[in-house]
């Protein structure tokens, strides 16, 4: 039997195309009991339509790792260039008209 308590070195791999990346200015977060939905959507100015670009599906655990890993990395970008600052009320959209789920 495999010992799984074992550390091993996890190979992680990226290709040519995702390591592109996609740019969204908007995440809108969902969740049920099991899950978190993330989508990530590109708002472009004038147009009255915007798509999401990408969608991440998380267990609970998993989101909560997220949350502190962003939460970690903030905080040294923000030792490094200075505050990041929110305009508004932080966590709060301004109202977008127009978009939604199609």
């Amino acid at each position: 039997m495999e010992d799984f308590n074992k550390e091993t070195e996890l190979q992680i791999e990226l290709s040519e195309e995702i390591a592109q990346g996609t740019y969204s200015n908007l995440a809108v977060i969902s969740h049920s009991s099991s899950e978190f939905v993330v989508d990530f959507i590109r708002i472009v100015p004038g147009m009255q339509k915007a798509k999401v670009k990408s969608r991440i599906i998380l267990t609970p655990e998993h989101a909560k790792r997220l949350l502190h890993a962003l939460k970690d990395n903030i905080e040294k970008f923000e030792q490094q260039n200075g505050s990041i600052r929110l305009q508004g009320n932080p966590g709060f959209l301004p109202p977008i008209g127009g978009i939604g789920q199609a």
